[in-house]
């Protein structure tokens, strides 16, 4: 009977051992990420390009000249380039319906060449009414340093409609600025030097020592001991092969590395001017009371031209708002309070300044 009793308790330790494994098996992975998502090489980025152009081949929904005289000098010197040369009474007798002056921007990648074709994205600058078929003239786009590095034409792509008709006027998405995918040539490359003395520098999206201390630890784990070495918070120094191409290979390899980055800070943004209100996952609150009423002014005009004044405050009730040790019980007790967005944003400041909300508070 003994034998029996010892023999069962052996095989419900091995049934419980393996029921744990299981359960290790099945639980989900360490959150992690590659090295590309969390952090950017350092001298590798993109640079804005702007210029000054002209969209022809509008169906009468281009700029009114009377208000817009930059459309009609813009026109004169552009026919003037082109031969074509037009007296101060002709220009300013010009009746551009068809013509609108446009803002057109670009970025320029890191490594482009010249040859390479990127998207521009025209804008108009006066009071066109639409540049839906319109086409891009020849535009130089110039960096900061005022050196033209693409040059942009091309039809102009709106995503609207729009219809105007006995003083009724119907508009779907954004007429006045649209995209030319490809639309400009790479004229000149920004020289982009990655590895010089053999050592390349990566730089965290957000300041965390935890995070750039795991990174440290990742590259020299695959890479070999001493390979990294964290610089501060943000910065951390790598060592590279000095040949081109082995440096291309180790860059490709290091940047897919996994890191886990640390838990992110608990954090509530709010935006007044739209009511949003965005928590992360680590928000928490203590047990608190709340009062919250709203105060709201009516003025009235009558006939005889008398403005009657009333001001209304509602009553608010002092309200207890349980502790939440997650997202959802806050959620839920923020529910419980009845605000709408705006007073949300009040009384999650009111939380702040008294100490019962757990997070950052960020106003944007």
């Amino acid at each position: 009977m003994f034998r029996q009793i010892v023999n069962f308790a052996g095989k419900t330790c091995r049934l419980l051992l393996l029921a744990v494994l299981a359960s290790l098996a099945l639980a989900p992975a360490a959150h992690a990420e590659r090295i590309k998502d969390l952090a950017a090489l350092q001298g590798v980025r993109s640079n804005q390009l702007i210029g000054y152009g002209i969209v022809v081949g509008l169906d009468s929904t281009g700029d009114q000249t009377t208000q817009t005289p930059f459309t009609t000098q813009a026109i004169g010197n552009m026919l003037s380039q082109l031969g074509l040369n037009l007296t101060p009474e002709q220009a300013t007798k010009l009746q551009l319906k068809n013509v609108a002056a446009v803002m057109v921007t670009a970025s320029l990648p890191a490594f482009s060449r010249p040859g390479q074709a990127i998207d521009v994205t025209v804008s108009s600058m006066g009071n066109a009414k639409s540049l839906r078929g319109g086409t891009l003239l020849l535009t130089p786009l110039k960096g900061a340093d005022g050196q033209i590095y693409a040059m942009a034409q091309g039809s102009v792509l709106v995503g609207g409609a729009g219809a105007a008709a006995g003083g009724a006027k119907v508009t779907v998405n954004h007429l006045s600025a649209g995209r030319i995918p490809a639309g400009a040539t790479v004229e000149r490359g920004v020289p982009t030097a990655i590895g010089e003395g053999g050592v390349v520098h990566y730089e965290l999206a957000a300041t965390d020592f935890g995070t750039a201390r795991n990174m440290v630890e990742a590259i020299n784990k695959a890479m070999g001991s001493g390979t990294a070495q964290a610089l501060d918070g943000r910065r951390i120094a790598v060592n590279v092969p000095d040949e081109g191409n082995a440096r291309v290979s180790f860059l490709g390899k290091l940047e897919n590395l996994d890191v886990r980055p640390t838990v992110s800070p608990a954090r509530v943004v709010v935006n007044p001017r739209t009511g949003s209100v965005v928590m992360t996952q680590k928000v928490t609150l203590d047990t608190c009371a709340v009062a919250h009423g709203n105060l709201s002014v009516v003025v009235e005009a009558n006939a005889q031209q008398a403005a009657d004044v009333q001001v209304k405050q509602e009553n608010g009730s002092l309200m207890n708002v349980k502790a939440g040790t997650s997202l959802a019980d806050v959620v839920k007790a923020l529910n419980a309070l009845g605000a709408n967005p705006l007073d949300l944003l009040a009384i999650l400041q009111a939380m702040k300044a008294a100490g019962a909300l757990r997070a950052e508070l960020e106003v944007i």
